[in-house]
């Protein structure tokens, strides 16, 4: 058993530095109750709901190397916790990605580059090239999607069959969909998800909140409010995120019959 945490907050537009401090309160509530690993929502640095491409170039930062990653490996070390948080990347060539950072105790792990771009997040941002990733943190193997990624069920599928046994799911949500959809992608995985969402209204836009983390069993084991920044804990037990069978004839990787699966 080992607890694990989402972070629901309200990041402000184009405010780095005061979302950062809103951001270490949830960190360090999140220690403070056991949890080895938080997660944060996507974008949660910068603000989601931007006019233009220069808004997201004067706040957007290298990964790793930049002020956000810094940040969340120092806070990391100090309250010896994981932590998977949305951000806006800038590469060395000046394209944009949305993004997620993987970071822990010991430093910088990785980073996820957003797959499944939303709405006018194509006016700003690159799709990503990074494809989907599973990071093993020593106690436990995390995948991460951002957002829109769930409605695309490839994304869980994905991770799961890479060895995920907890999806870390960043996430600015506007659809009220979603809430109602992750414990269907644990549950089809058998695998915990991880959905840490921001709440509050921003330039008419409004986010539905709701964070949850959920089990292989489909049970929602914690919910945030729909307004509220919140830190939300749940015990996880990874032994059956790791043991795919239903009963004795059924495990769903191996009954799995992908030759049919093909257009």
């Amino acid at each position: 058993m080992v607890k694990v945490a989402f972070g629901q907050m309200k990041p402000v537009l184009l405010k780095p530095e005061r979302n950062y401090k809103s951001a270490e309160k949830l960190i360090r509530e999140a220690s403070k109750r056991g949890a080895r690993l938080i997660v944060l929502p996507e974008l949660f640095d910068t603000g989601y709901n931007f006019d233009e491409r220069k808004e997201v170039e004067e706040v957007a930062g290298l990964v790793p190397g930049g002020a956000t990653t810094s940040f969340l490996v120092r806070t990391a070390r100090e309250h010896g916790i994981f932590i998977v948080a949305g951000t806006a990347e800038r590469d060395g060539f000046g394209r944009l990605y949305n993004s997620a950072v993987v970071v822990g105790p010991h430093g910088y792990v990785g980073k996820y580059r957003k797959i499944h771009l939303f709405a006018r997040e194509k006016e700003f941002f690159e799709p990503g090239n990074l494809g989907f990733q599973v990071f093993n943190l020593g106690f436990a193997r995390v995948g991460v999607m951002i957002c829109f990624d769930w409605f695309f069920p490839e994304s869980a599928r994905t991770l799961a069959m890479k060895g995920a046994e907890i999806i870390a799911h960043p996430a600015n949500l506007v659809m009220p969909y979603a809430p109602r959809a992750m414990p269907i992608r644990a549950l089809e995985n058998r695998v915990y998800t991880i959905t840490a969402d921001r709440v509050g209204e921003e330039r008419g836009l409004r986010f539905i909140g709701r964070s949850q983390i959920n089990s292989p069993s489909a049970e929602t084991l914690v919910e945030g409010s729909e307004s509220g920044e919140e830190v939300g804990v749940a015990d996880v037990d990874l032994a059956l995120a790791r043991d795919k069978r239903l009963n004795d004839y059924n495990d769903i990787f191996k009954d799995r019959r992908p030759r049919y699966y093909a257009r």
